[in-house]
């Protein structure tokens, strides 16, 4: 049977701009790209691997079951008053 789960990913760009993602709920799974597209194709496959390992690796599924009791609550920016050096 085939279902659709929906999985919360983060999704940054780094300094170079490459696009790079993590699942939190699946431990290890991240993944980059060179544009948003496909950096969001590339962690579907990620996510798709970590569940194909996860039902062949009980110990894997235990972290996995571990990770779902948090829910996501939200992203903010938190604004902090720091002294940046004057760059010449």
């Amino acid at each position: 049977m085939t279902k659709i789960l929906n999985f919360r990913v983060v999704v940054n760009q780094d300094e170079d701009g490459v696009f790079v993602a993590k699942c939190p709920s699946l431990p290890g799974c991240h993944s980059q790209g060179k544009t948003y597209e496909n950096v969001l194709e590339n962690i579907e496959d990620a996510i798709k691997l970590c569940i194909k390992v996860a039902e062949e690796d009980v110990s894997y599924l235990k972290k996995i079951q571990k990770k779902f009791k948090p829910q996501f609550v939200g992203v903010v920016d938190v604004p902090v008053r720091v002294r940046v050096p004057v760059l010449a």
